[in-house]
């Protein structure tokens, strides 16, 4: 019997306890500091339409997302590239408060060739003002404040697994 080597898959991060802790603190300064600036956790599936996912960009998109076959048969959705925010806010755009300012923080990924600091697999941080009609300019303004207040004191690199 053939013995199998573990291994990470290429373009995806494991982290050993002491980085995954640091890691982790990262994120909840991230939150804390977003909800200090009024915007609110907003959580997707990862899986998404083929469908919605190329109804954005198409032929550039369409080479980055992962679809799921099942024996000869391919599933018509894949893992989203980012947060799928437009159909979101289609779907509950009459139970939603605007400007609706939200956030989200997960795991995105790219069917593309893994490359020194550019994962397969990776968090993505967002925050996004959407308006009901025209927002005013102080929603552009606040996000160089947040960005300063979130940037990491420890020095933060990800591009290392260990």
């Amino acid at each position: 019997m053939e013995r199998i080597k573990p291994r990470t898959l290429s373009g995806f991060m494991e982290l050993l306890p002491a980085r995954q802790t640091q890691f982790e603190r990262m994120l909840e300064t991230l939150r804390t500091t977003y909800a200090l600036y009024g915007f609110t956790p907003l959580d997707t599936p990862v899986i998404e339409s083929a469908e919605i996912l190329l109804a954005k960009g198409g032929g550039e998109t369409e080479k980055q997302i992962y679809r799921f076959t099942k024996g000869t048969a391919t599933w018509p959705f894949g893992l989203h590239l980012t947060v799928p925010l437009a159909k979101y806010v289609a779907l509950h755009y009459g139970d939603l408060a605007f400007p609706f300012r939200r956030y989200q923080i997960g795991k995105v990924y790219r069917g593309e060739r893994a490359q020194r600091g550019r994962f397969r697999e990776f968090y993505q941080c967002d925050i996004d003002v959407i308006g009901d009609g025209k927002l005013d300019v102080s929603n552009e303004a606040e996000i160089p404040a947040i960005i300063y207040q979130a940037s990491p004191p420890w020095g933060w690199n990800g591009s290392k697994s260990g």
